[in-house]
């Protein structure tokens, strides 16, 4: 594996973004050629990342691809690199919640905190024997971010911090008190970046703004992230830790592999992208060239046809919910789909996909494929989720057990057509019954990495073939 390094924090909203997107671009300012990652199921930061680094930001998800693919991924998304910048998720140990009951038996504790450490940073970390970088907002802190420090450290003896970036620093003095308290503890001190509130990112019910919504500004944020950076971070020193990695052998991912290449011309997959559907992996359209299908983005907010002899549509997700006039204004493209889907064409629509697809979202006119009105609801439905396939559809086999992840606010009635997509439990026992499989049609809010199921983007593609 190439050198590389992971950015972490003891909790979420640490700054750990700020800090992997600026080093990201202090590198590439200065000639090192950096590749980007973020671990878990996260659609906006690696838009950042790739503003600053100039390349796709890929994600890391040992939930939804396993774990024994991730040094591969790394290795396939570093090629024309020179070290990877890994971005964590939530705190350093905060991994998949799975429920564990109090129990004196030892084996039990150790698998219950096996199973709470699926998909944290620290597992990935470890996985990709990576160097630790922990990120700390040290405002209100003095002497007691050495016990902090102390206890990230010896928490899990697999994987210890090789250095901190103290965040959010107030005064000079305030940065002299936390330097000192981090000497007692013997934790390397590779940055002291102060506070700056003009480097705020808007956000909105599920998170930032995406890069592509922000244009101009996301550009502007980016810069500014990386000058900071630059500016206030020990660049050598974080390059010295990530080449320090062991040069572990590993066989880059090849979305080829295993996959059977259709004869004859290329099936046209047209893949909804521009603002309003980003969330996407860069694995997904890999996965679709290597399987002979040649994959032409389309934006909804702009173009008003799909292009001509398009064998399969994807519907990714995204903010549909955020550009309603857009969208309903478009209807040349609306009717273009809805003539599609309804004349048998494959389409595959995730989250936002999905809201396109119905008659309805938040009273705004979507494509009518399906006999759906979605509108924002009280709670957001966030987790990962182990499904079973209801039925046959152009990207699952009836009874199939797929492990996907569900990030939404809004709610679509039904909740699932007269042929739903899924059945999975709910973490209270709740039986849910979800999506929609109508003809060729496959929709729900239930997003799958495409690397984790690469069958499932062979299966789709000789859907398109045969259209």
């Amino acid at each position: 594996m190439p050198p590389r390094v992971v950015v972490a924090a003891p909790s979420s909203g640490s700054g750990k973004t700020t800090i992997a997107t600026g080093l990201l671009g202090a590198f590439a300012a200065r000639g090192t050629r950096p590749a980007p990652f973020k671990i878990g199921p996260d659609y906006v930061d690696p838009g950042y990342h790739a503003l600053a680094a100039g390349r796709p930001g890929r994600n890391l998800d040992p939930v939804l691809v396993g774990a024994d693919r991730l040094p591969g991924l790394v290795v396939h998304g570093t090629r024309g690199a020179e070290l990877a910048v890994v971005e964590g998720v939530m705190g350093l140990f905060d991994g998949r919640l799975v429920r564990a009951f109090p129990s004196q038996d030892a084996e039990t504790h150790a698998r219950a905190r096996s199973a709470n450490d699926d998909g944290s940073t620290a597992h990935v970390a470890r996985v990709l024997e990576a160097p630790v970088v922990l990120v700390v907002d040290a405002r209100g802190q003095h002497r007691s971010i050495a016990a902090l420090l102390h206890g990230f450290a010896h928490f899990d003896p697999r994987v210890r911090p090789a250095g901190v970036i103290l965040n959010r620093v107030g005064t000079e003095r305030h940065a002299e008190a936390l330097r000192a308290a981090c000497a007692e503890v013997g934790m390397p001190v590779l940055g002291v970046v102060p506070r700056r509130a003009e480097l705020a990112v808007p956000s909105r019910h599920l998170g930032l703004v995406t890069a592509a919504e922000h244009g101009d500004a996301a550009r502007a944020a980016v810069d500014a992230m990386t000058a900071l950076v630059a500016e206030h971070v020990d660049l050598d020193a974080v390059e010295a830790l990530a080449r320090r990695a062991p040069a572990t052998p590993a066989a880059a991912w090849d979305p080829a592999a295993g996959t059977q290449r259709l004869d004859g011309p290329p099936p046209i997959v047209a893949m909804a992208g521009g603002p309003a559907f980003t969330f996407g992996y860069p694995e997904h359209a890999e996965l679709l060239r290597a399987a002979g299908c040649e994959v032409v983005t389309v934006d909804p907010l702009r173009d008003e046809a799909l292009p001509e002899g398009t064998a399969g549509l994807v519907l990714p997700g995204g903010f549909p919910e955020e550009h309603l006039e857009p969208l309903a204004a478009n209807a040349p493209l609306r009717e273009a789909v809805r003539r599609f889907a309804l004349d048998g064409g494959p389409v595959h629509a995730e989250c936002g996909g999905l809201l396109y697809l119905g008659r309805s979202l938040d009273g705004a006119a979507m494509c009518g494929v399906l006999d759906a009105d979605a509108a924002m609801g009280p709670r957001l439905h966030l987790g990962y989720r182990t499904a079973t396939a209801a039925a046959d559809s152009p990207v699952a086999a009836g009874a199939e057990t797929v492990t996907g992840h569900e990030f939404h606010r809004t709610v679509t009635t039904p909740r699932a057509g007269a042929t739903p997509a899924w059945h999975w439990s709910a973490h209270g026992g709740e039986s849910v019954t979800e999506g929609y499989v109508a003809g060729n049609v496959h929709a729900s809010y239930l997003h799958t990495h495409p690397a984790g199921r690469p069958h499932a983007v062979a299966r789709f593609a000789r859907a398109c073939r045969a259209r």
